[in-house]
């Protein structure tokens, strides 16, 4: 290779470095401003009424801690949490001998941060890359019907494949008939594969049969619905071992993950859920949907908080693309950044 043709590949190597590079932060710029819309109700609810509370120049005092303890509370914080932060709050301001309000604002900020800091975070590399990782990687997806389980798979699958993977969708939820045909409506909006048996069928043999194809088309991510029930744990119990016994004759490490998804708009009734499916099941991370529905986002400081469950998305509108990877200080900036128009009222 010439000198010139060196230079060539060198100045083509930075341009595309470059173009990359605005691409990438044109993406996440787009990201978090879809995020700071969707959590727009919440804001208002939560952010709004403690800006409004502190005030200007108001003076620190149990009165004013009790009156931020409520807005924490009715945020869907849980009762728990907030406790939590209100405490924390308390100490540093008598620690630091703190007197301005204003100071309050951070701290509440930093105390939320500090509680994401507890459970691990997968970047998005980790995540869509699937880097050192035995494939097919399998995820289970878990939750009471309503919560948005069909709609999060197939907007993970348009994720997964955005990534070049090869995605295909199990559909093991075969108590609905309409479960079958949203999801066969998602996977085509996603341009993947799915396996599905006629309603009634067993949901185990139809786990059974997508690992088998999965292991033989190559696939890189198997995605797979389950029946949201929950008002017998002895039976959702039995059902989650039998899928679980079944992939472990094709894979052994199956399911890789296993995801619930809650409805941000359920408020303290989601961490509620978590907490019984906690019970037969070995979740390994939280889907939080409608986010941008419910003035009740507050709800994910408090599963976090309580439950040590690491939140690895969220939905923030109904488009394919609006299932966002979370992350914490992304969520926090976004929740607490205050655009010029936002109103100050609530839900």
């Amino acid at each position: 290779m010439g000198i010139f043709d060196k230079i060539k590949d060198k100045v083509s190597s930075a341009v595309k470095s470059t173009v990359d590079s605005v691409v990438k932060t044109t993406t996440e710029v787009f990201q978090f401003e879809r995020l700071r819309d969707g959590l727009t109700k919440t804001r208002n609810s939560f952010v709004n009424k403690l800006r409004a509370t502190i005030g200007f120049g108001r003076k620190i005092d149990e009165k004013l801690l009790e009156e931020i303890e409520e807005i924490l509370i009715t945020s869907d914080i849980g009762f728990a949490t907030t406790e939590r932060i209100i405490n924390s709050v308390r100490n540093t301001v008598k620690k630091e001998n703190y007197e301005n309000a204003d100071r309050i604002y951070e701290l509440i900020k930093q105390e939320i941060l500090a509680i994401f800091a507890e459970v691990p975070v997968a970047s998005q590399e980790d995540v869509y890359k699937l880097n050192n990782v035995e494939k097919p990687f399998v995820m289970m997806m878990i939750g009471v019907n309503g919560v948005g389980k069909t709609t999060t798979i197939g907007k993970l699958a348009h994720n997964y494949k955005k990534f070049d993977n090869k995605v295909l969708i199990g559909a093991a939820d075969t108590f609905r008939a309409a479960a079958n045909e949203q999801l066969d409506i998602w996977a085509k909006r996603a341009d993947v594969e799915i396996i599905q048996q006629k309603q009634g069928a067993d949901p185990a043999a139809v786990v059974y049969d997508t690992l088998a194809a999965g292991i033989a088309r190559k696939s890189d991510v198997i995605l797979i619905d389950t029946a949201g029930r929950l008002h017998n744990k002895a039976n959702l119990m039995k059902e989650l071992e039998k899928i679980n016994r079944v992939m472990k004759k094709h894979k052994e490490s199956a399911p890789d993950e296993v995801f619930l998804v809650l409805d941000a708009t359920t408020g303290q009734n989601a961490v509620q859920q978590a907490k019984e499916f906690s019970k037969v099941a070995p979740i390994t991370g939280i889907v939080l949907t409608k986010l941008d529905g419910t003035a009740k986002g507050g709800v994910i400081i408090g599963i976090t908080s309580e439950l040590k469950i690491p939140v690895r998305f969220i939905g923030v509108g109904e488009k394919i693309d609006d299932l966002q990877l979370f992350d914490p200080i992304a969520f926090t900036e976004a929740l607490f950044d205050l655009p010029d128009n936002d109103e100050t009222t609530s839900e």
